[in-house]
């Protein structure tokens, strides 16, 4: 055997270990393991709203002094304690621990899920790969609030949406009623299916559920705070819209400058017009929602199947979200592991480029958090072209799934769009 011949031959059996479920599983502790690692000891204090915050409220309702939530408005739904009471299962010393454990568990559980137990198919070997890639990219802050933990239902629940419509209304619900950005998912969800009866009857009577236990907790109008309280905030440094407000600060405006808010525990724009753009973000998300909606109903009407609609039109419903948004913290980049994983897991050619972008956004947030946050305290040039980047090509995700949803609301897309869904759409309910 010649040298290129073995060559080949070492590459082939890498090739092959690397499309099994012992590879996976490896890469899937090695990742983990890395991110637990920085989390606990990078600089930068990536876990300081879990120690610093989410331990003293959940110190506080223990001891019986105050329940977020229920004694008082909260700027999280309900359901977001459960998961911060329960890092306090082996006392206070080890919540930061106790923190990642969870977020592991749990994400051991969908990525179990999306490489299955029946035949490990190429798109979920593809899918499963990203995923990894994509939290090593991202770094600590894929961990490191309480959206790490609606990351694992969001994916579940767009992976059985197919096969099991009723679980996955279910758990996307459950991640709403943790993080609200999840009931976007929901929202996709009852376009694209045909059985959106039912996720629509699964979706308010656990909502209501939800609402009704925490009215007999005593929680009154502090059920719903988080509305309130998210309308309370300011132009967050970070948000796409700040980007302007920045740039005239490198310019040396001495009009603009970043302060710190001590209520929300944020750094925010103030300056001429930026309470006004604080408040023009919600009727923009609302219309940037409603021209989604529109596009998505286009596409079923146009008779677009299930499965190549569900992926984009879950990518826009989260992308808008990002977009029109006067908070835009680092952690909101783990939304988009959920759609493009199940575009991936559909049709990994067609969504190469939304993987890719999604990818490089992860990259752009960990050189700007935690390490490096301190440069766009005081507008870096550097962090904030980074930060421009960044919302530059959430805007390109944006376009890439309003292009792709428009195209399948076309007959000729349509008929084929059917077509694919007769050869695809096993593939997303076995398992």
């Amino acid at each position: 055997m010649t040298d290129g011949d073995g060559r080949e031959a070492s590459g082939h059996r890498i090739r092959r270990f690397l499309g099994t479920r012992a590879a996976l599983w490896t890469g899937f502790a090695l990742v983990h393991a890395a991110l637990i690692w920085l989390n606990l000891t990078a600089p930068g204090y990536p876990l300081g709203d879990v120690t610093a915050v989410y331990r003293l409220w959940a110190e506080n309702a223990a001891h019986g002094w105050l329940r977020m939530g229920i004694d008082a408005p909260w700027v999280y739904p309900i359901l977001a304690f459960a998961p911060m009471a329960a890092a306090l299962a082996l006392g206070s010393a080890w919540y930061a621990q106790t923190w990642l454990a969870i977020v592991t568990v749990l994400n051991a559980i969908a990525f179990s899920v999306l490489i299955g137990r029946a035949r490990l198919s190429r798109p979920r070997r593809i899918a499963a790969w990203w995923w990894l890639g994509f939290l090593a990219l991202l770094g600590p802050i894929a961990f490191g609030r309480i959206d790490a933990i609606t990351v694992p239902f969001a994916i579940t629940g767009l992976l059985w949406a197919a096969g099991r419509p009723r679980v996955a209304a279910a758990l996307l619900t459950i991640g709403a009623w943790i993080k609200v950005w999840p009931a976007a998912l929901v929202a996709a969800l009852v376009i694209a299916a045909r059985r959106r009866f039912e996720v629509l009857t699964v979706a308010l009577s656990l909502s209501v559920g939800i609402l009704a236990v925490s009215l007999l907790a005593g929680s009154g109008a502090n059920a719903v705070g988080f509305i309130a309280e998210q309308a309370g905030r300011g132009l967050q440094i970070e948000a796409p819209l700040a980007v302007g407000w920045l740039w005239q600060i490198v310019a040396g405006s001495k009009s603009v400058r970043i302060v710190y808010d001590r209520q929300i525990l944020t750094f925010q724009i103030e300056g001429p017009g930026a309470d006004a753009a604080a408040a023009l973000t919600t009727p923009l998300m609302a219309i940037g929602v409603l021209v989604v909606v529109l596009i998505g109903i286009r596409a079923v009407r146009g008779g677009a199947a299930f499965g190549r609609l569900l992926p984009p039109l879950a990518l826009s419903f989260v992308v808008v979200l990002m977009l029109a948004n006067k908070v835009g913290s680092p952690q909101f980049v783990t939304w988009l592991a959920a759609p493009v994983i199940l575009g991936l897991v559909f049709r990994p050619a067609r969504f190469a480029v939304p993987s890719l972008v999604a990818a490089s956004i992860a990259l752009i947030t960990h050189i700007i958090y935690p390490y490096w946050y301190g440069w766009l305290l005081i507008a870096d040039p550097a962090f904030v072209f980074l930060l421009t980047a960044k919302s530059l090509l959430l805007v390109v995700l944006l376009v890439w799934g309003i292009r792709s949803m428009w195209r399948l609301g076309s007959p000729r897309a349509a008929r084929s769009s059917a077509a694919d869904a007769v050869r695809r759409v096993p593939d997303l309910e076995e398992n």
